[in-house]
C-alpha cells in the first residue's frame, strides 16, 4: 500500500481504484456518463438524459451503458457528458444539448468520429 502523505495523494489512489473497477465493469461496452449534479439538473441534464435514453431506445443501440454521476467538476460547462468507447481516451462534451447529444451518438458513438466543436479539452 503506497503512502499517503497529502489529500492529492489520497484523491491519486482513489482514482486509480475506480478505474480499475470501472473497467472490470465496462470492459468492451461503450459507456455515456451524464452529469447529473444539481448544476447540471438546473441547466437541463435531465432533458440531455432523456434524449440519449430515447435515441438509444429508438434506434435499438445495444451494448450502451448509460451513467449517471453527481457534480464532474466543471460547472460552467454543464450539462455534461463523457463518451468511453472501449480501448480509446474518454471524451468530454459540455453545455450539450438534446439535439447536439443526439449528434453525438450519431457522429462519435456510431460513427466513431469526435465532435471537436462540443468537446471540452482537458
Amino acid at each position: 500500500m503506497p503512502t499517503i502523505k497529502s489529500l492529492d495523494d489520497l484523491k491519486n489512489i482513489r482514482e486509480q481504484a475506480l478505474k480499475k473497477q470501472q473497467l472490470k465493469e465496462t470492459t468492451g461496452k461503450i459507456e455515456v456518463i451524464v452529469g447529473m449534479g444539481t448544476v447540471g439538473i438546473a441547466t437541463g441534464a435531465r432533458e440531455t438524459l432523456r434524449a440519449i435514453l430515447e435515441k438509444i431506445e429508438t434506434e435499438n443501440l445495444g451494448d450502451i451503458i448509460v451513467r449517471q454521476t453527481g457534480n464532474i467538476g466543471l460547472d460552467s460547462f454543464e450539462p455534461i457528458i463523457q463518451v468511453v468507447l472501449p480501448g480509446e481516451e474518454k471524451v468530454t462534451y459540455g453545455k450539450v444539448t438534446p439535439d447536439m447529444a443526439r449528434r453525438i451518438i450519431d457522429e462519435h458513438i456510431l460513427g466513431g468520429k469526435v465532435v471537436k466543436e462540443y468537446q471540452i479539452e482537458g
